[in-house]
């Protein structure tokens, strides 16, 4: 199961440099998270201030 980005992210890019896949990319407005590379480690999770990613 992947994580996903809800729409409280502030797209700070905290999240970028966390994930060992590179599964996250800037969006407009929000940032993205690939589904098929994401590995669910919650790495993103930890580091974002507004605890926008979320388990699917």
């Amino acid at each position: 199961m992947a994580y996903v980005i809800d729409d409280t992210c502030i797209a700070c890019g905290a999240c970028v440099t966390e994930c060992p896949v590179e599964a996250i990319a800037e969006g407009d407005p929000i940032y993205t998270i690939d589904a098929e590379n994401c590995i669910d480690c919650g790495a993103c999770s930890t580091v974002c201030p507004v605890e926008a990613p979320k388990p699917e």
